[in-house]
């Protein structure tokens, strides 16, 4: 007995334009972009985590809005130079390894 199969090649383009068409929950999505490395539209709006529950959706807001703000002042803060701090112990190593050089 002879099996006759047929090979398809399944390209990034058609997973994409399959995956516009039907609905997969967000793990089967993930897998298949991952595995074909199909994109997503980078204008697409991100989609709720809340549904339709809006009290969820303000606590989500909130908690996005202090993850932001704590952020941007700890970019603000490495971006300021931190004060120099003088070692006494490391400033007479210091001193001892020049003298020990001359």
């Amino acid at each position: 007995m002879e099996r006759k199969g047929s090979i398809s090649v399944v390209t990034s383009e058609t997973v994409t334009k399959a995956l516009k068409k039907t609905s997969a929950t967000g793990t089967e999505e993930k897998a298949l972009r991952m595995r074909y490395g199909a994109t997503t539209d980078l204008s697409a709006p991100l989609p709720s985590a809340h549904g339709d529950n809006e009290e969820l959706g303000d606590e989500l807001l909130l908690l996005e809005m202090r993850l932001l703000s704590a952020l941007k002042r700890h970019q603000g803060l490495s971006k300021a130079k931190a004060p120099v701090v003088k070692n006494a112990t490391k400033s007479k190593i210091v001193v001892a390894l020049k003298s020990k050089k001359k």
